[in-house]
């Protein structure tokens, strides 16, 4: 096997601890499955999927997922980190994949710093397929920006909506409810710097 399949193989393992997680999460916090499905705004019949990995939720679910959980996405696919990893390197690094197309065609959130308990900031790129997006507006502690590295995004903020593209920048307070979708015919990609960790 190919170090980039076993990197894939990596990455497709995370995925498919999360239902795990949300199920070991929800029931340390005494959250029946209907309980925690009404509290994140999704039926009970989808949370038993994800708990059993059959799907993965949108970016915009995972999120209230976590937020009835009193948790961030990033606590989903934590890893043991080592002190010494400070450098992350091309191809190796964790891919947290959503569905918000349902078709595996949504958004992927490459983590480009191992997660541990304590860190103060979180840097992503998100890579975002056309059409795909965070499937409905969220809005959280902290402040967040952005910089397009390729594609086109088009970022609504409190009802504002503007399209960004390659070398564009943003800034906002997380409060603010914000959601995005990529209106163009390619793959977009963007580096995506937010305090607290969210993602």
């Amino acid at each position: 096997m190919s170090k980039k399949a076993d990197i894939q193989e990596d990455s497709d393992i995370s995925n498919s601890r999360i239902g795990v997680r949300i199920r070991h999460l929800r029931q340390l916090r005494g959250l029946g499955l209907r309980t925690l499905a009404a509290q994140a705004g999704c039926s009970p019949s989808f949370l038993s999927r994800v708990e059993n990995g059959v799907v993965n939720p949108s970016l915009t679910t995972l999120h209230n997922l976590v937020g009835v959980l009193e948790t961030n996405i990033s606590e989903l696919f934590a890893e043991t980190a080592d002190d010494a990893e400070w450098v992350a390197r091309a191809g190796r690094r964790p891919v947290i994949r959503t569905d918000s197309l349902r078709q595996r065609s949504g958004v992927e959130l490459e983590r480009l710093a191992p997660y541990t308990k304590g860190n103060l900031l979180q840097a992503t790129v998100h890579i975002v397929a056309p059409g795909g997006g965070s499937d409905g507006a969220i809005r959280h502690v902290g402040q967040e920006v952005g910089y397009i590295l390729e594609g086109r995004l088009e970022l609504t903020v409190d009802g504002e909506t503007s399209v960004l593209e390659q070398g564009d920048s943003f800034f906002f307070e997380s409060q603010r409810r914000h959601g995005y979708r990529n209106p163009g015919p390619e793959v977009a990609r963007v580096l995506w710097v937010n305090t607290p960790p969210t993602f």
